[in-house]
């Protein structure tokens, strides 16, 4: 495992803890504390009481210490608890610009690289702070915690609208692709009435011919049969004329 990148959050020197052979150099530390007996009350300036912690304490249990393994070593590397000065807080705001010009952080919008560097930066401020007042700076963690709370929120609830909006698309997509073949199904739907149509036109055309024909060859059969009449009924008047005249 490598060692930790480099951050704005100021760090002590590492400390190499133990050894996987179970082989302790002397300036290891040890894992775990082992009960002894307390030496006898010597005189001296009087204790702290038990509610009080250590700055140290107070800054590892704000910002834990982190830890990497190089080859069979592991290696501890706890917040800095020595004070800030001004010079301090410029060269801090120096790094910060440099950080955001060299990994090309974006200057709007959401950058992962951006909130990453003013994460490490407000961290140290809550550190250069809690070494100079405790309560002070477990005030700004309850900040912090809130405002990353809030930021999880937000991109929960961007996440969950990104997904809505991707199913909503499949489902309108598919949606359109159903519509489409409905659309298809009603066009092939026309044509075969379209074609049905003309077939039923075509009937109907033919059939009022044959009749206009029918009709035609009637009235022509119609007019013979009464000229045929007619000169039957011109010789039987004739020939009653001729009978009855003197």
């Amino acid at each position: 495992m490598l060692p930790p990148p480099c951050s704005l959050l100021r760090y002590d020197p590492p400390t190499l803890v133990s050894r996987r052979t179970e082989k302790r150099c002397p300036e290891a530390l040890p894992l775990q504390a082992t009960p002894q007996r307390s030496p006898p009350p010597r005189p001296g300036p009087p204790c702290r009481p038990p509610a009080a912690k250590e700055p140290q304490e107070i800054l590892n249990a704000i910002l834990p210490p982190r830890s990497w393994k190089e080859g069979n070593q592991l290696w501890v590397q706890e917040v800095s608890s020595s004070p800030s000065t001004r010079v301090d807080v410029v060269k801090l705001q120096e790094q910060l610009d440099l950080k955001l010009q060299q990994r090309q952080a974006r200057e709007t919008g959401i950058c992962p690289v951006r909130r990453e560097l003013y994460s490490q930066c407000f961290d140290e401020l809550i550190r250069q702070t809690t070494v100079n007042c405790a309560e002070r700076g477990l005030l700004l963690l309850r900040v912090r915690d809130e405002i990353q709370m809030t930021i999880a929120a937000y991109q929960t609830l961007y996440e969950s609208s990104i997904a809505f909006g991707v199913r909503k698309a499949l489902q309108a997509e598919q949606g359109k692709s159903d519509m489409e073949k409905r659309i298809e199904e009603l066009e092939e739907e026309k044509r075969e009435l379209e074609r049905l149509v003309s077939e039923e036109k075509a009937k109907c055309e033919a059939i009022e011919k044959r009749e206009v024909e029918k009709r035609q060859l009637e009235e022509k059969k119609h007019a013979e049969e009464v000229q045929i009449l007619k000169r039957t009924n011109q010789q039987l008047k004739a020939q009653l004329e001729s009978i009855i005249a003197p």
